[in-house]
């Protein structure tokens, strides 16, 4: 992929915004170095990608990247036969735990999401390497005392020698004889040996070695006679206790190359799935979709916007490829032709890289096997080539290269020389470029070439609205109609005398005044009909809408004569069920009371009356399946958890949590009420019409929750009553926008209000279980929840 400097530039700076997405170092790297590809297979890939992410991101959040650690150099170094340090085994255990977690988030998330579950399954959890690593290594990064029993034993021997030298020296500093040698009454430690600091004049009244001195040399620092056998075992404890350190350490860093395979594996799946996830996130900040893709130079940018311009953004629509490949675009300065070839180049090489572009639904790109772009003025002063040099060295290296599966842009293309020779060469350099199949992009000032794109099949004119009563663009893109540059009309507009414009108007040839008119004429038509087209598809949305709105009108009257017609149902079933069974027990004290006296002709009455009751009650049941085959559409054929419905009754979506075969209800959760409902009454979602635009309270109060809630919830710097209230709301949150897992910040302190939060944790219905954070996640200072 061959790019020139501009658009390089550009891609990269979205690449930058990209990489700001990712959650992990090696994600935040991989993004910046994504490159565009022309292999039509993968860049279908990467755009699904892109749109799996979005959709997780939509139903599940962000996926749980915390606690994935860059350990690739520690894996090198490992393989290269190095010994791992503690905090380096430390950040692969939480890279272990961290991988699986978000292995099993992904793998969990019910939908159609085929590329990020196969990037997902090459994340290997390995169990037992887990194990011994947090075992062996505490949170803060060090050596735990029970990673072998021999390192157990030293240290319970040094914690005793230590207390039994401080025990001595204490004894010694409280002596009262020995006080007043004493520069201070305190213990200290030099060059690894307890010691006390001893004025230098009672030096040689107080026995020992001498380790060290104050910077005046007024103190000595002694080591008492009485502690050195005492301090000789110290040092020769601990030195057992670092050469066993290393060697569990040996055993850790070879248990870890073990899996060296492993391990790098998972590292790159996580380095992928957060490169997608990233993209997910951009596409969802851009507002930007999936376009369609192509390989036959078809372009067509459907309201487009250039990412990186801030603030309002003019959207552009442009198209070519179908019926030209050779697409000319005239206008003013400022007008926009500039950004729309930076627009069109970018937006190219974004698909490319596997990007949402940030246009409407129907854009259409083309996969090129080279992009080249001659934009900008490129003096160079050290190279002492003008304008005009500069821009004919690019495009030298363009037509060596050219063919039909490029894309060039060429901006303000013959400029910067005599105009006559050089809409002479534009127009040679864009016939090379035509002949040879590119598709390709051009801005000019000359009006020759407006003549000679209107004469030459295949070369199509374009133009940059500009409005001459305000002097102001409007930075529309006008296919069809060249530009003119509206000098006289700007010129008189700003102040310019009258008797100057007109004199120099006399000065155009008539030919000049012919295409000048023309332009104006076809300009004005275009405007003309733009508007007219505006206001059809005003009125089209119009019609949309009323159509729109009832249906929703129908679907609402038909779903509330469907209410009344089950409550009606429902009510008469109840009513003659309570007769049959005041029926069953008349007829039974009748046969227990006077079964002797009784004759046979009330009894065959009773009998009747019953008879009657099952015929009604049969009734009922042909009317309640008459009225579950006039909900609109039809029940699935089956349902399993996860699966989302449409409840006509409730007008509300909901999602299956329990479906047992053979039985005729279901349990459904409808936003944040749990319901059973008889299967013939669900309806799938996709038979339901336009449901988006009528959502219930609830559905607008889910909505609004998830577009707002955060994953943490800080409690630092608040009472324990406030915080008790604020995490019942916020899990309240949390449970209506669908996430999964939350976390909870309420520092380490005292401990109170980690107590107080935990013991409202363990009561909560939403809450499936909660532990504490990873030391990179606030440790013992945060809990991590999961709701259910």
């Amino acid at each position: 992929m061959n790019k020139q400097s501009l658009t390089k530039l550009e891609l990269n700076k979205v690449l930058d915004r990209l990489s700001r997405h990712c959650a992990t170092n090696f994600g935040k790297e991989q993004a910046l170095k994504i490159m565009p590809v022309s292999d039509e297979k993968l860049v279908a890939i990467r755009m699904a990608e892109t749109s799996e992410a979005r959709q997780v991101l939509r139903v599940k959040g962000i996926p749980p990247f915390g606690g994935i650690k860059d350990i690739r150099q520690s894996l090198h170094r490992s393989d290269k036969g190095a010994l791992l340090l503690s905090s380096e085994l430390l950040d692969i255990s939480e890279f272990l735990r961290g991988s699986k977690r978000l292995k099993q988030f992904l793998l969990r998330v019910e939908a159609d999401i085929p590329q990020i579950k196969e990037h997902a399954q090459l994340i290997t959890i390995l169990p037992t390497l887990q194990r011994v690593l947090e075992k062996s290594i505490t949170d803060e990064g060090e050596v735990a005392d029970r990673a072998s029993e021999k390192l157990y034993s030293l240290r319970q021997k040094i914690k005793s020698l230590q207390v039994r030298v401080k025990e001595k020296l204490n004894s010694i500093i409280r002596s009262t004889e020995t006080q007043k040698l004493l520069q201070d009454p305190i213990v200290t430690i030099r060059s690894g040996r307890y010691v006390v600091p001893v004025k230098q004049e009672y030096r040689p009244r107080f026995p020992g070695l001498v380790h060290d001195q104050s910077a005046s040399g007024a103190t000595l620092f002694i080591e008492p006679m009485a502690v050195v056998e005492m301090n000789n075992d110290l040092r020769q404890q601990e030195a057992a206790e670092k050469k066993e350190v290393e060697a569990i350490l040996r055993r850790l860093t070879d248990q870890v190359k073990a899996y060296l395979m492993e391990l790098v594996s998972s590292t790159d799946a996580a380095a992928r799935l957060d490169v997608i996830f990233a993209k997910g996130r951009l596409s969802e900040v851009m507002d930007a979709g999936a376009p369609a893709i192509n390989h036959r130079g078809n372009v067509s940018l459907i309201s487009a916007r250039h990412p990186l311009i801030e603030g309002h953004v003019v959207p552009i629509s442009v198209y070519l490829g179908r019926d030209f490949h050779t697409l000319l675009i005239t206008g003013p300065n400022t007008g926009g032709k500039t950004v729309t070839l930076k627009t069109v180049g970018l937006l190219v090489l974004m698909a490319q890289c596997g990007l949402h572009l940030p246009a409407e639904e129907g854009t259409e790109v083309s996969i090129f096997k080279k992009v080249f772009a001659d934009i900008g003025d490129e003096q160079s002063i050290e190279q002492s080539l003008s304008t005009f040099s500069s821009h004919m060295t690019n495009i030298i290296n363009i037509v060596q290269q050219v063919d039909s599966q490029t894309l060039v842009l060429l901006d303000e293309v013959g400029a910067g020389t005599d105009p006559t020779e050089g809409a002479a060469l534009a127009m040679g350099v864009l016939e090379y470029l035509h002949r040879y199949g590119a598709t390709t992009i051009a801005t000019t000032h000359y009006s020759e070439l407006k003549a000679y794109a209107y004469s030459t099949e295949g070369i199509e004119n374009a133009s940059v609205e500009f409005d001459v009563a305000t002097l102001r663009p409007t930075y529309r893109l006008m296919i069809g109609v060249p530009g003119g540059s509206n000098a006289f009309e700007i010129a008189s507009r700003l102040g310019l005398p009258s008797e100057i414009v007109n004199r120099s108007r006399e000065f155009l040839s008539s030919e000049q005044v012919k295409v000048s008119d023309l332009i104006q004429s076809l300009e004005e038509n275009q405007r003309i009909s733009t508007h007219e087209r505006e206001k059809a598809e005003s009125l089209r949305d119009q019609l949309t809408e009323e159509r729109m709105r009832l249906e929703e009108e129908g679907i609402k009257l038909e779903n509330k004569q469907a209410e009344i017609l089950r409550k009606a149902l429902a009510e008469a079933e109840m009513l003659v069920r309570e007769a049959r069974r005041e029926a069953e027990h008349l007829i039974r004290e009748m046969r227990q009371q006077f079964s002797k006296q009784l004759d046979k002709s009330h009894m065959e009455a009773a009998e009747t009356a019953k008879t009657k009751l099952f015929e009604k009650e049969k009734i009922l049941e042909k009317e309640q399946k008459k009225y579950q085959e006039k909900l609109p559409g039809k029940a699935p054929q089956s349902f399993k958890p996860g699966m989302e419905v449409f409840i006509p009754t409730l007008n509300q979506k909901g999602y299956v949590l329990e479906a047992a075969d053979g039985q005729d209800e279901v349990l459904i959760q409808a936003g944040i009420m749990k319901i059973k409902v008889k299967k013939a009454e669900l309806r799938p979602v996709k038979e339901n019409i336009n449901q988006e635009t009528q959502k219930t309270g609830i559905g607008k109060l889910v909505s609004a929750k998830t577009s707002t809630i955060s994953p943490e919830l800080d409690l630092r710097g608040v009472t324990v009553e406030e915080a008790l209230d604020q995490t019942g709301k916020y899990l309240d949150d949390a449970v209506l926008a669908g996430l999964n897992q939350v976390r909870i910040i309420h520092g380490k302190g005292t401990g109170a209000l980690r107590s107080a939060v935990r013991e409202l944790l363990g009561g909560h219905p939403q809450v499936k279980e909660f532990f504490l954070a990873d030391s990179r996640q606030g440790g013992s200072g945060a809990t991590e929840v999961k709701l259910g």
